[in-house]
Parts: structure tokens; C-alpha cells; sequence
């Protein structure tokens, strides 16, 4: 398992809704030898969850109290946020981070408290997989620090300077999610630099999909980063020989900060451990 990184990937509601407790946690993950930090992004979620934080403010907090972690939204729907203002908040907690921002992006769905039907958002599928291709075009356009000239089926970008450029070069590093069966996710992946597939249930599913976007990408993956999301206990070995490169344990949201200094004490992934093997 040589090479698997380590991250923490929590949901902001209740006890993790304190952008203070987070900052906290996260300082305590780096010192623990943990390689990242990364949060869900959602205004809201269903009962009885009732606080949840902005990933951006609490991101900020994190890249305050720490120096090594990788950190960033995982992931973000970009079809309810404008990416004009994703393009400023991306590059400024780029910089406050000195180059750790990883931006996760994905359609989103209703299913889990109806976080699109209820603020007027946008329902269908297909529209919002448009709008967050287009939107990925604005954010690589500002990043370069050139004018940007944007006029698509969504969005209008009319000569627009996005300065300063985030640290990272040629800009932030983009993931996307999507189900390991499905395509068209695969597709847009293959086009950025790392996929998050969800709903994992056996590792052979994962190396389908690293089979998928190895030949997409012309065989080039040395700097392709893999994402995975294990529940606790589940051996993310079989997964790492499958070509992850990063591995998330799950936290079920609404989790107490106790539970979440039991995953972080457990520790990240040791290639020296045998995993119960």
C-alpha cells in the first residue's frame, strides 16, 4: 500500500458545525501523521441533523491551524454556486493554505434533505452535469490570471481579470465524483486530476474504472490522483492495489467529536500494518 495517503473526510452538521472545533481537529490530524482534511459541502441536511457550517469559512479555519495538510470541499455541487465567486474563493484559500486546495465537484442530489428543491435550484440531471462543465471552463480560465471572455448557455463571464492566481500551478487541482459504473463521470474525470467515486462496494469496481480513465488519459496517471471513501473497518488495501491513491474513512454525519478522535487516533494508513491480514 505503498503511496496511499490518508484523509479525514467530515460532514459539518452539529458538534462539527464550530469552524473553532474543526480548526482544532485538523491541527490534531497533521500532528497524528494524517496527509489531508477534507469536508462535505452542504447548507443543509435531513433530521435530525440540525446545524451544518460554510465549507469555505471552516476550510479557511483549517488552513489557519495547520501547515501540511491537503485540504478542500469533497465535494462541492458547482450548479448551485456561481463560478465567478468560486473562482475568487478557490484562488484566495489557495493562497491562505500556501498550495494544499483540492476542489471536489460533483452534480449534488435532493435525496438527502432536499437541499436543491428547497432553495430553487436546479433538479435535472443532465442541466446540472452542463452547468458544472461550464462552470469548470470559467474556473481554469480565471485561474490562469488572463481576462476571461465566458458567454455559454449558464453563465456569462465578460472580461474579467480573476487576480491573484492561486499558488498552485497552472491552478487548483479538481476532482471529480461520480458512481464507478456510470460513464459519463468517468469521462469528465479523465479531463481533470482525480476522481472520487462513490458507493464503492468491491474493489473490482474501482479497477474497472481505473482501467477506464488509464485509456482515456492515453496511459498517463503517474499524477492522477484516486479517491476512495471506505465505512470503518473495511480493508482499504484491496482498493489501493486497485489504483487508489487516497483513502477517506467514512464519518456518518451528525457523528460527535469523539467518534471523529476515534478515526483520527486510529490513524492513517500504515503500509507496515497487515490490515488484519
Amino acid at each position: 500500500m505503498a503511496g496511499l495517503r490518508s484523509a479525514l473526510w467530515l460532514p459539518l452538521f452539529d458538534e462539527l458545525a464550530d469552524p473553532k472545533v474543526l480548526a482544532r481537529l485538523a491541527a490534531e490530524a497533521e500532528e497524528a501523521g494524517w496527509d489531508g482534511l477534507f469536508v462535505w459541502d452542504h447548507r443543509f441536511w435531513r433530521a435530525p441533523i440540525r446545524q451544518a457550517a460554510d465549507p469555505w469559512i471552516a476550510l479557511a479555519a483549517v488552513a489557519t491551524a495547520t501547515e501540511r495538510l491537503r485540504i478542500g470541499p469533497m465535494v462541492t455541487t458547482l450548479a448551485r454556486r456561481r463560478p465567478a465567486k468560486v473562482a475568487r474563493e478557490t484562488a484566495t484559500l489557495d493562497r491562505l493554505s500556501d498550495g494544499r486546495l483540492t476542489l471536489g465537484v460533483g452534480l449534488g442530489s435532493d435525496r438527502f434533505g432536499g437541499e436543491l428543491s428547497k432553495t430553487g435550484e436546479q433538479l435535472d440531471d443532465r442541466t446540472r452535469a452542463q452547468m458544472l462543465d461550464e462552470s469548470l471552463e470559467i474556473l481554469t480560465a480565471a485561474w490562469s490570471g488572463e481576462p476571461v471572455r465566458h458567454r455559454g448557455e449558464h453563465y456569462i463571464v465578460d472580461d474579467v481579470t480573476f487576480l491573484p492566481r492561486p499558488v498552485q500551478r497552472p491552478g487548483v487541482p479538481v476532482w471529480a465524483a461520480g458512481f464507478p459504473g456510470n460513464v459519463k463521470p468517468i469521462r469528465r474525470a479523465a479531463r481533470l486530476d482525480g476522481f472520487f467515486p462513490v458507493n464503492l462496494e468491491h474493489p473490482d469496481q474501482l479497477a474497472e474504472a481505473v482501467a477506464i480513465l488509464t485509456e482515456l488519459r492515453g496511459g498517463q496517471m503517474a499524477s492522477y490522483d484516486i479517491a476512495i471513501s471506505l465505512p470503518p473497518g473495511v480493508d482499504p488495501q484491496p482498493y489501493a492495489e486497485a489504483g487508489a491513491t487516497w483513502w477517506l474513512p467514512e464519518v456518518a454525519p451528525g457523528s460527535p467529536i469523539d467518534t471523529v478522535r476515534g478515526v483520527l487516533r486510529d490513524g492513517p494508513c500504515d503500509v507496515n500494518e497487515s490490515w488484519g491480514r
